[in-house]
């Protein structure tokens, strides 16, 4: 059982690098592996109520790897965390299967610190479904939800749920993609390192400023055809007005005459 979580824990790793060479490369060199292994135990130790073994132990693999991950935490099978440094799990995050997050990742909670015993054990951080892929720097806030196969990119700041085979970047992250969550995930056909499209990423913003853009040119020119239709009617007023008084100053000669 302990060889086939560490074989599967190798496995994913190089399935997702291309960097790593072997399996025992990845075995005595990669942190996030070491990182992960830890967790296995810390978490084990956390779910039999020996905490403060549990949070030694974390402690220690935060030390020594760079990677802060809760013992009390739920993670699925084949966690990849590429480089990994300064990455946070908090406490009541879960991770599904088969996903991948990049280092400075943070997984936190925003409740209050106030009345911080009334939180104990409330479910505070992220739930990340299986074949997530969260990009370097992003910050992932709250009990909120990436769904499956969705990408994060890189420095987004995420406060609201992620929709299944959907890709989120900015602060506040938006929407800039969806596709199929079985087109993407950690090892789909789709990967994408860091979570950010780089072929045409759209720019949410961008968009929003064109249509606007859009929008003032048809009003500017249904005002300019407003005010031309405006001039033919003055226009045509003063025609009349002039003829009305040529009229007028023929009728006052005849009666003279």
């Amino acid at each position: 059982m302990v060889f086939k979580v560490l074989r599967d824990e190798i496995d994913g790793a190089i399935a997702r690098d291309p960097a790593a060479r072997s399996r025992l490369e990845v075995f005595l060199f990669y942190p996030s592996v070491h990182a992960i292994l830890a967790y296995r135990a810390s978490h084990a130790l956390w779910k039999r109520d020996f905490r403060l073994l549990a949070r030694g132990l974390s402690q220690f693999s935060r030390f020594m790897t760079g990677i802060e991950i809760h013992p009390g935490a739920k993670i699925g099978q084949r966690l990849f965390i590429d480089h990994g440094m300064g990455l946070v799990i908090g406490e009541t995050a879960a991770i599904g299967d088969d996903v991948t997050l990049y280092h400075d990742v943070t997984l936190g909670g925003v409740a209050p610190a106030v009345n911080a015993r009334a939180q104990v054990d409330v479910k505070r951080h992220p739930t990340v479904e299986d074949g997530a892929i969260i990009g370097s720097g992003a910050q992932i806030l709250g009990p909120i939800v990436v769904g499956a196969g969705a990408s994060v990119g890189a420095n987004a700041v995420v406060v609201k749920s992620v929709p299944a085979g959907a890709t989120v970047v900015g602060n506040p992250a938006r929407v800039v993609e969806r596709r199929r969550s079985e087109d993407g995930g950690a090892v789909g056909r789709n990967f994408r390192a860091y979570g950010t499209p780089t072929d045409d990423l759209p720019d949410p913003v961008a968009r929003a400023l064109d249509a606007l853009l859009n929008q003032v040119e048809s009003l500017k020119a249904r005002v300019a055809e407003l005010e031309a239709d405006r001039g033919r009617s003055i226009s045509s007023d003063r025609i009349e007005g002039e003829d009305a008084e040529q009229d007028g100053q023929s009728e006052i000669g005849r009666a003279s005459n």
